[in-house]
């Protein structure tokens, strides 16, 4: 929906990196609502060190100590965070030179003490988290749902979806909506509560505004150019600002964000909606003979989207990809998100660097990839070879799958996995070192055989085995 005022057309929308890439499966049982709302407070009793903001080593106090959660999961949020937040590539290249230089665990230890991440935005972070998250007893206790029914994206073949919260972007704007008077209770003053809890208006700093630009961003008068919130809550918000204070009305922003949030113009529907169709023939075959033979369908919004804009929003959908190979290096792909879904007994090579890539519901396939500049995550697949070059990698709900990859980070393993194999990347093509200096990924520090299981519990949910070659 868009704001209109005095001929002006205001539109937001979710920005898509931090539901789809950041908001991890199966958060920790103590990584409550109750608890993240502790955490501004008291990070703010740290000085320097805590806000605004908050170094690893406050983290690690409050995630160990506090949460109890294990070191390497305390750091896994910690790193995704930086990876999502717009980090230069070139800064985490640095980073990755100076762990692999580091002489012992002791060392590594030490150099990521020394980093920090903006409080307000981590905050709003670590509460998505809950978007993969549904408490029977609560939804019985309040009597509304924590995760509603709600109408659903389009599936790319055209048919209705299962329950799915990676591709379906109604389910992220669902969960802000509904938990929007929540999320901003994070970013303001602790003896501010009190106030909003009994309904009495009040005044939210602008750097709480300046916070939200982590999750939502919009255009002016359907521009192509995007802003981020902030810049266009000083644009709109004039009205129920003090000037003097440089602060916003809590229920103004509320009501606002609220009309105006819709479906992101750069998603996955609209790639699926109204981005063009491309053509991949096989070596052979005429694009006539792909048409008529209803190889599946392949989706890109890239020829849409304006010159600048194009890091984390160019996207190619690709669905029922079955019984063929696929082979693409080119300017379309290269930097794309994509997303590969329901494809079998294919072979599938994007020799490009990439921003992220999900594949879900696979069987049966070998999908090799370029460079990938944040994650890669297989979700519900079988039978499923993966060989990337990433900076983070997943699995989800997949089994008897084999994973070849070269990453900084331990490989994150959720629940429901079955029967995984963990290998060493064993692929070279001519560009390769120049796609992986492109995207931010050096050779060290390699960590695909410490995969780390990110379940709730500690029974045995999932099996993997690591194979050296």
């Amino acid at each position: 929906m868009a704001d209109r005022r005095e001929d002006v057309s205001i539109s937001l929308w979710l920005k898509n990196e931090p539901f789809s890439v950041g908001a991890l499966p199966s958060p920790p049982a103590r990584l409550t609502i109750t608890n993240i709302k502790k955490i501004v407070p008291y990070a703010k009793t740290k000085g320097k060190a805590g806000f605004p903001n908050l170094s690893y080593s406050v983290w690690k106090h409050v995630a160990c100590n506090k949460l109890q959660l294990p070191e390497d999961v305390a750091w896994s949020y910690f790193s995704t965070f930086q990876m999502i937040h717009g980090q230069e590539s070139e800064q985490l290249m640095e980073w990755d030179r100076k762990v692999a230089k580091a002489s012992d665990q002791q060392a590594v230890d030490a150099f990521r003490l020394q980093l920090s991440v903006s409080c307000l935005k981590f905050v709003l972070f670590l509460f998505i988290q809950h978007i993969h998250k549904i408490s029977l007893r609560a939804s019985l206790v309040s009597g509304s749902d924590e995760w509603p029914l709600r109408s659903r994206s389009p599936d790319p073949e055209g048919r209705p979806v299962s329950v799915n919260k990676e591709l379906d972007e109604n389910s992220s704007l669902t969960f802000v909506l509904n938990n929007l008077n929540e999320i901003l209770e994070l970013l303001i003053e602790a003896e501010q509560k009190s106030d909003v809890s009994t309904g009495k208006d009040i005044l939210l700093a602008f750097e709480s505004i300046e916070a939200l630009d982590f999750l939502i961003e919009g255009s002016i008068n359907s521009g192509s150019y995007v802003r981020t919130l902030s810049e266009i809550a000083q644009f709109h918000l004039r009205s129920g600002s003090s000037k003097t204070s440089k602060s916003l009305s809590f229920r103004n922003l509320q009501s606002w964000l609220k009309s105006c949030l819709s479906q992101n113009p750069f998603g996955v529907a609209a790639c699926i909606k109204q981005g063009r169709q491309l053509c991949w023939p096989m070596t052979g075959e005429s694009k006539e003979m792909w048409i008529k033979k209803k190889r599946g369908r392949i989706a890109t919004n890239a020829p849409f989207l304006p010159q600048d804009l194009v890091k984390g929003y160019k996207m190619i959908v690709m669905s029922q990809m079955n019984r063929m190979t696929i082979a693409r290096s080119s300017e379309t792909v290269k930097g794309s998100t994509v997303k590969i879904h329901r494809c079998h007994d294919a072979f599938i090579y994007l020799l490009s660097p990439l921003r992220s890539v999900s594949i879900e519901k696979c069987r049966c396939c070998t999908i090799v990839l370029g460079p990938v500049e944040l994650s890669v995550d297989l979700v519900r697949s079988e039978q499923t070879t993966v060989v990337a070059v990433c900076r983070r990698f997943t699995t989800t709900a997949s089994r008897l799958c084999a994973v070849h990859v070269k990453t900084p980070n331990r490989p994150l393993v959720f629940g429901g996995n079955e029967s995984l194999m963990f290998g060493p990347y064993h692929t070279f093509y001519p560009k390769l070192e120049k796609h992986m200096t492109e995207v931010g990924l050096s050779s060290l520090p390699d960590q695909w055989d410490k995969p780390l299981y990110m379940g709730n519990s500690l029974r045995l949910s999932c099996n993997y085995d690591v194979s050296r070659f």
